[in-house]
């Protein structure tokens, strides 16, 4: 992989400054009151739920993570607009998931309404999703282009390779994948609504830099000035990623050991917390082809126009 020189450089500096100007625009998340997501009877837990649904019906469609990130952050800013019921939440699931993939895919890559709802047995019609695509639409004012933490955990990455030489840049590129998994674990998380996509982003990777370089604080402040991030947030988002991710590690028994698939944490052993973070750092060759598609993207010179979405 050709890695970015100072003109490239350059050119993601002002995409990361492009991207933070439509978080700033764009991003909204819901609130709890009383137990619930606010204007809703949803529990926290209910959300979980669903958007492990959401990241499972994203791996049967074969869309990109690029497409599920941007389907949650679509859900979330619906979730914080609207006052809804629980028995309509997959509906909206599945339909931001659809209105993503047409802002993200190739044509070719989307199969039609119908063949999607089969393909995710959901009960829907496809009248319901064309009318519930309608009421996303209305209610966001149609702004679906929005600034993902996926898409800040590119353009980082993509800082990064630029200033790394030799053995480093390998060690970066392997990370690159791990940040994207535990990326869309965190997106179900309800401790983290509160943080921005830029900040999420930075956290799960400075928490990884901690780890993996002796000189991280020099990188991580860096980053910090160039994602205009305050620090004290900042560090407020680490330490829920770390307490959130370390519960999933420590969610078997003790001494038993698992190979999961890449969309899971490969976990295991009795050595506690070394253990712990040797198995968040575990990759997978599917791990890597997910996180290159989407890389690859960032490099084209041409953001592709939105499709029309109805």
């Amino acid at each position: 992989m050709k890695l970015p020189g100072d003109k490239e450089n350059q050119r993601l500096g002002a995409l990361l400054l492009n991207t933070l100007d439509r978080e700033m625009r764009l991003w909204r998340a819901p609130v709890l009151k009383n137990g619930c997501i606010q204007g809703s009877d949803i529990s926290p837990s209910q959300y979980h739920e669903m958007i492990l649904w959401l990241r499972e019906m994203n791996v049967i469609f074969q869309f990109s993570t690029e497409t599920f990130a941007l389907g949650v952050c679509v859900l979330n800013s619906l979730l914080a607009t609207v006052k809804t019921q629980l028995k309509y939440l997959k509906c909206m699931a599945i339909t931001s998931l659809i209105l993503a993939a047409k802002i993200n895919e190739e044509d070719e890559v989307i199969a039609s309404v119908k063949d999607l709802l089969e393909q995710s047995r959901c009960k829907f019609s496809t009248a319901e999703i064309l009318r519930m695509e309608r009421v996303i639409l209305h209610k966001l004012h149609w702004e679906l282009y929005m600034a993902t933490p996926m898409d800040f955990i590119h353009i980082f990455h993509g800082l990064l390779m630029s200033g790394c030489v030799d053995q480093t840049q390998k060690r970066l590129c392997l990370q690159a994948a791990l940040w994207s998994r535990q990326l869309q674990h965190c997106m179900a998380c309800h401790q983290l609504w509160q943080f921005k996509g830029s900040i999420l982003a930075l956290a799960i990777i400075t928490l990884e830099l901690e780890r993996l370089t002796p000189d991280w604080f020099s990188v991580f402040t860096g980053l910090l000035r160039k994602a205009q991030i305050e620090s004290t947030e900042l560090i407020c988002c680490r330490e829920t990623v770390d307490e959130y991710l370390s519960s999933l590690c420590f969610s078997v028994p003790t001494n038993a050991v698992y190979i999961l698939g890449s969309g899971m944490l490969v976990l295991g052993g009795p050595e506690g917390e070394q253990r712990k973070r040797q198995a968040r750092r575990a990759h997978t060759a599917q791990d890597m082809d997910d996180f290159y598609d989407g890389f690859c993207c960032l490099y084209d010179e041409q953001t592709p126009a939105c499709p029309a979405l109805i």
